[in-house]
């Protein structure tokens, strides 16, 4: 997992609450088993104008002018600004890959639901939680301001302009801040105790020989 201290990155703004999974990710694209690949079907409702399907050739779909992430001024953006309860619907890991694997490193909210909270910070996708006063007054400043841009600092536990114009704190765990800092997810904490597995595997079967002819 990539460690997540300072970005800066340009913010798309997706005005809608109530935002589900199954929008973020529809059903369909769902039946693969690899971690990988979701990112051209994030919001494909929304983003096409036909229904998409597994193993289809996106590039060759018709897009749908009228969406924000398939507008020239948002390409490459990397922080998602959105309104509340963005998450919500179905407990599918899928979304938050999806939002990721676009190429999204945080999404800026006054609430998600709760699982699809907690799935972001197993990938390293920062969810900040600002007040409903705060998140409008980004949305304003993406309007204002063609090429909008904010700096997050996990450190600080800020997110501004790079000016100062605007910054407000969000609250993050400790334990989830130290584990996004890092960049260990939960592979990656179990493995920061290799050795100590190791040892104690050694004199468990020291202790007890015949159990290696078992494993």
């Amino acid at each position: 997992m990539d460690k997540f201290t300072v970005h800066e990155g340009l913010v798309a703004p997706l005005d809608r609450a109530n935002v589900d999974t199954d929008a973020i990710i529809p059903k369909q694209f769902l039946k693969s088993i690899r971690r990988t690949g979701f990112g051209p079907n994030l919001f494909d409702e929304w983003r096409y104008l036909d229904h998409g399907e597994p193993g289809q050739d996106n590039s060759a779909r018709p897009l749908n002018p009228d969406f924000v992430l398939n507008q020239p001024q948002f390409a490459g953006a990397s922080i998602l600004l959105t309104r509340k309860n963005f998450g919500c619907g179905s407990s599918r890991e899928h979304a938050p890959w999806a939002l990721q694997q676009f190429g999204f490193r945080a999404v800026v909210a006054p609430s998600f639901a709760d699982i699809f909270f907690n799935n972001c910070f197993k990938i390293g996708l920062l969810p900040i939680a600002l007040t409903e006063d705060e998140v409008e007054a980004l949305f304003q400043a993406v309007e204002r301001q063609p090429g909008f841009q904010l700096t997050i600092d996990l450190e600080q536990q800020r997110i501004g302009t790079h000016d100062g114009s605007l910054s407000f704190g969000f609250a993050i765990d400790d334990f989830r801040k130290y584990c996004l800092l890092n960049g260990l997810d939960d592979i990656g904490l179990t493995l920061r105790h290799a050795d100590e597995i190791r040892a104690f595997e050694q004199r468990h079967i020291a202790a007890q020989p015949w159990l290696a002819n078992a494993i």
